[in-house]
């Protein structure tokens, strides 16, 4: 069965360099969600004035992948203890968040965080919002598959080519065989 779900942890650059690599994942689409205006752009969501968050659209083969092992991996490829940043980006586009779109979702990944802290994974207090998915506006073109368009960037060199080597080392059964860094 293919579903959808929105996952906030930061830059969507980020994020969706991360699961781009992984199976069962058969779309992955930067966008904005969770703000208070219509068809904002990069430049109003950067702002920090339109409540948007940077996201992406995940579409997954349930068959393939679990919403459980998304969520190993969302968790794995953030930081979810930091308020409004990740790393050097700073503000509340870059909350960690997780929009769901049907009820089961929502039950799923908060038993999944309360395991979370039960277990003590996180030093700090888990802060990843969870709420019902709310329109997603695609992200201007320039911002898709920008790692694979630009890896050799210094964002990309040391932002996100340590999150791909984190998630190649931590779960190369879940990588897609073709997506080898």
């Amino acid at each position: 069965m293919i579903k959808s779900i929105y996952l906030a942890g930061g830059c969507f650059w980020c994020t969706e360099a991360v699961f781009q690599q992984i199976k069962g994942v058969l779309e992955v689409v930067p966008g904005y969600i969770d703000g208070s205006i219509k068809n904002p752009s990069y430049r109003q969501v950067c702002s920090g004035r339109t409540g948007h968050a940077e996201a992406i659209s995940v579409r997954y083969d349930t068959d393939k992948i679990k919403l459980n092992n998304l969520l190993m991996i969302f968790f794995n490829s953030h930081d979810p203890t930091t308020l409004n940043r990740q790393g050097n980006d700073i503000g509340t586009q870059y909350r960690s968040g997780i929009y769901w779109t049907e009820i089961e979702q929502k039950e799923l990944i908060e038993v999944f965080i309360e395991k979370l802290k039960n277990e003590n994974i996180f030093e700090d207090e888990i802060i990843t919002e969870i709420k019902e998915a709310t329109v997603f506006y695609e992200a201007e073109e320039n911002h898709h598959d920008y790692f694979n368009r630009n890896s050799e960037q210094a964002y990309c060199t040391f932002t996100i080519n340590p999150k791909l080597e984190k998630i190649k080392n931590h779960f190369p059964i879940y990588l897609k065989q073709s997506h080898k860094q």
